[in-house]
């Protein structure tokens, strides 16, 4: 029986970032191999389960693998078959963002064939988009930086450690949804500081916007609600194997009452034993 306990399946849109979280991965201590056919990959982790001392192995798959990218499926249903844990790592980002990344490095997308930038990622998107939706966790990298990421990757995958972790993520609806979100909460129903006098140009992370917040009962109770919420999931996201929950909150524009929410629900979920990293999504764009 192999040796190998738990596989994380490295995938997504090129440009997104996967090498970055590859890096992330090998120094948490996990055995991570780069661009394998995914066809190959359940007789390799049985070659690297003959070593006792690898348990956690990363793969890295993307579009490279040509037809064989269809192969993906089975190769991890035929890992959990075999008693081997496997989650599915995908990293997103929006076309503008990768569109950016190709031009600066001045690099083709594998994809493109001599056509747009945009038909490549298209074609990209098309291929990968049964995957996405098997994904144990998606991270849109369209606003992190290398550190950023590399922060949301060892919330999710630090070896030894069973508990659930969470991000929190302030955003404005008017810049749309998050697409690596896996809880919404919408908190436009509240007043809005931007109404008033001395607070529109304050944001959530100052004292007196966070004051006039929480200065109503029902923002009290959506926090109460929210804590409660996360504190119903968490053993089943366990026994999921799903060790790691996105939580977006959001206003109008991501600026007032989202940011003052995200900070005082993150400091809640400290206090229930929820290791928590705050992300103000739009925090800046107006």
């Amino acid at each position: 029986m192999s040796g190998v306990t738990e596989v994380v399946l490295v995938t997504g849109m090129s440009g997104a970032g996967r090498s970055t979280a590859a890096r992330a991965l090998e120094d948490l201590g996990w055995f991570v191999v780069d661009n394998l056919l995914p066809r190959l990959i359940p007789d390799t982790v049985a070659a690297l389960g003959e070593d006792s001392t690898i348990a956690h192995v990363a793969v890295v798959v993307d579009v490279r693998g040509g037809q064989f990218f269809d192969d993906t499926e089975e190769a991890v249903t035929e890992l959990r078959q075999r008693g081997v844990d496997v989650r599915i790592l995908f990293l997103e980002a929006s076309d503008e963002s990768l569109v950016r990344r190709f031009e600066s490095s001045r690099r083709p997308h594998p994809l493109q064939e001599g056509e747009r930038l945009v038909d490549g990622l298209r074609r990209e998107r098309a291929l990968l988009s049964d995957l996405r939706g098997d994904a144990d966790l998606v991270i849109d990298t369209s606003n992190l930086n290398v550190h950023d990421l590399r922060r949301k990757v060892e919330a999710a995958f630090t070896v030894e450690d069973s508990r659930l972790r969470a991000t929190v993520m302030s955003f404005g609806f008017k810049y749309g949804i998050p697409v690596d979100a896996d809880v919404v909460l919408d908190a436009r129903f509240l007043p809005n500081p931007h109404w008033i006098p001395g607070l529109k140009e304050l944001t959530g992370l100052d004292a007196p916007v966070n004051d006039y917040v929480l200065e109503f009962a029902a923002a009290r109770s959506f926090l109460d609600r929210a804590a409660a919420l996360l504190d119903l999931m968490a053993d089943g996201y366990l026994r999921e194997g799903k060790r790691y929950v996105t939580i977006a909150v959001g206003c109008t524009g991501g600026k007032h009452r989202s940011v003052a929410l995200s900070e005082n629900l993150a400091t809640r979920l400290v206090k229930q034993g929820v290791e928590t990293l705050v992300v103000h999504r739009d925090l800046g764009r107006e």
